[in-house]
């Protein structure tokens, strides 16, 4: 630590990370919070960058003075260019929430490809380790319904077991566009379960129908569970009604 650094308040990194308690302050003077979210965006470290993610995680009121303080948080994170992924990064990968908001940065400063690779490694790791909130799942597993890429699946098919119903849902609607065979005993397993919630049922029969998978083996199982407009095709695949 240099002489200039003593009455500063220590390095550039010390600093930024010094700051967090303030980024993070709920209540009191707003102020205190804003003035110490300029200061990290004018510094050119990545603890900054960190710290100002942290800003992400909390609400605060009014809910108008949050918005707007996020959206110049995110305009000063952004203005670190390609210094500021390994922060977002690490983020998405460690916090429980915002997950969103690093997806929106990401998206901003990577490629599509390059984010995808970030949502396939960040639900791997979701799927080897315990989290109770389900949302940073559902972000993830929305953000990668629709994109056609072969990475997804594998990582998608794990949350069909997961405890919570909105995650299965979101897992199902993932899953469906891609006509992935390994899922399609997961997702019969799922249809056919006897603690399986029915809304989770039915986005089972939509996920059967979109992959165009058959339910052979689960025949028998599967069709008290019918719904309309699902009906059984002769060659055991599940169908709408027309």
């Amino acid at each position: 630590m240099g002489l200039l650094d003593i009455f500063t308040g220590g390095s550039g990194p010390d600093k930024a990370l010094k700051l967090k308690p303030k980024v993070t302050q709920k209540y009191g003077d707003p102020a205190t919070r804003q003035k110490a979210i300029q200061q990290l965006g004018e510094m050119k470290y990545p603890e900054a960058v960190s710290v100002l993610l942290s800003r992400f995680t909390i609400t605060v009121d009014p809910l108008t003075t949050d918005a707007d303080e996020k959206e110049h948080t995110f305009e000063l994170i952004k203005s670190f260019g390609k210094d500021a992924v390994p922060p977002i990064l690490d983020f998405l990968r460690t916090s429980e929430s915002a997950a969103s908001w690093a997806l929106r940065l990401l998206g901003e400063l990577q490629t599509e490809e390059e984010v995808i690779g970030a949502c396939v490694e960040a639900l791997r790791h979701l799927a080897a380790h315990y989290t109770r909130n389900p949302e940073k799942k559902v972000v993830l597993l929305h953000h990668v319904t629709d994109k056609q890429d072969p990475r997804i699946p594998p990582v998608v098919v794990p949350f069909l077991e997961d405890m919570q119903d909105d995650v299965k849902i979101a897992a199902l609607k993932a899953l469906g566009a891609f006509k992935y065979e390994p899922a399609r005993e997961a997702m019969l397993k799922l249809l056919t379960a006897d603690e399986t919630a029915r809304r989770v049922r039915t986005s089972a029969l939509a996920a059967l129908v979109e992959g165009g998978f058959s339910v052979d083996g689960y025949r028998e199982k599967v069709e008290p569970l019918l719904v309309e407009p699902y009906v059984l095709a002769q060659d055991g695949r599940v169908q709408r009604r027309v």
